[in-house]
């Protein structure tokens, strides 16, 4: 701002007049209006800068005011701009993870004896004492699972044949659906699970000790950035304690750690659902053990070997799910113990009635107590 003092050609003063510079807001919101039609926002100067102020509908729109704004103002611009809408979101995790084991055996070991004479043949590299039992007619132990013996006597000669089957097959099922909520632009954290110490020797000869987490992990930061459109930067995993393959350090015993993890970012709009990791892995074994040459007879040969199979087939699916969520009165929601009556002392001791679930009669209340508990807690969906 300044003064512009105007002479004729006499020296004689003309005017004085104020000239304050400042940025085009006139050409900015008109350009502002072509660019964000149905946004209401305001357009002041402030000193030399502008300033932005009114409710937009998006944080896209709003970065889009204000990289113009900077065109006119670089660096001189005010933002007291709001976000409206539904800026809080909820993320749902689901993990589903379906673990097949499949395992055959077939052996067969032969043994004999009679006066001073006792020999045999094991096939299974696991029993070393195998042969002598069969030899001297000792009870075969219940580590043999699935064997059976025959035998006979010719004379003072005691013969032994031990033939082992054995099928192994198995199922395992793990699924965790963690539901969390955050605000647009903040990060939220979520573990269900444990810790576990582990030792770390240091430098001095001292050993220190340090908590490695086990569990369902999630930590995730959310941002709406136009309508119902979500940018998602999650990192998920699930880990559990693998007591197989421990190791020692200074004499502590420290556990291994069984973990599936993924960390990404996408972009889902409200309600839909996104595959963001996925794992299917097949191991197969096969092993034979058999006596040289004896093990190639045909027919006859199965008696000389052993044949082991084995097969492993894992699938892991990590799938998200996000919602544009807003909060609620406390009255609304229903908790996974709302519907659990405890037995009074009558009813245990006398009765042997342990706690049961309610039943719900009409109204409103029945009607929040009939969700499902997955879906009954938290945030309403907008």
């Amino acid at each position: 701002m300044t003064t512009l003092t105007l002479f004729d050609g006499a020296g004689n003063l003309i005017t004085n007049v104020r000239v304050r510079v400042a940025p085009d807001v006139t050409e900015f919101k008109e350009r502002l209006k072509q660019i964000l039609p149905n946004e209401p926002i305001e357009v002041r100067t402030a000193n030399d800068g502008i300033v932005l102020s009114g409710t937009v509908s998006s944080s896209a729109k709003l970065a889009r005011a204000l990289e113009l704004a900077e065109r006119y103002a670089p660096e001189r611009v005010s933002n007291l701009m709001n976000v409206g809408g539904v800026q809080q979101v909820m993320l749902k995790v689901r993990f589903a993870e379906m673990n097949r084991t499949v395992a055959k055996n077939l052996s067969a070991s032969l043994g004999f004896g009679g006066g001073d004479v006792t020999g045999g043949i094991n096939t299974l590299n696991n029993q070393g004492a195998l042969t002598n039992a069969l030899a001297n007619n000792i009870p075969v132990t219940q580590s043999n699972t699935g064997a059976i013996l025959f035998g006979f006597g010719a004379g003072s000669t005691q013969v032994r044949l031990l033939l082992e089957a054995l099928e192994a097959k198995g199922l395992a099922r793990s699924l965790a659906e963690p539901n969390l909520s955050a605000l647009s632009g903040q990060e939220a954290t979520f573990l269900a699970g444990g810790e576990v110490p582990i030792p770390v020797p240091q430098d001095d000869g001292v050993v220190a000790i340090e908590y490695k987490a086990f569990g369902v992990e999630i930590d995730f930061v959310p941002r709406v950035v136009d309508g119902d459109l979500i940018n998602l930067e999650m990192a998920a995993s699930v880990s559990s304690i693998d007591t197989s393959s421990n190791f020692t350090i200074n004499g502590d015993s420290v556990p291994s750690f069984i973990t599936r993890q993924t960390s990404t970012t996408v972009e889902l709009r409200d309600g839909e659902s996104f595959a963001i990791a996925g794992l299917i892995q097949d191991d197969f074994t096969d092993l034979s053990n058999q006596i040289p040459w004896l093990g190639d007879v045909p027919v006859l040969g199965a008696l000389f070997r052993s044949a082991e199979y084995q097969r492993e087939q894992s699938e892991l699916v990590i799938i998200i799910t996000a919602h544009l969520v807003s909060p609620t009165r406390g009255e609304a929601l229903a908790l996974p113990t709302d519907r659990v009556k405890p037995p009074s002392e009558f009813d245990l001791f006398v009765n042997g009635r342990v706690a049961r679930t309610e039943r719900t009669g009409n109204g409103a209340a029945s009607e929040v107590a009939k969700q499902d508990f997955g879906s009954s807690y938290g945030y309403v969906l907008d």
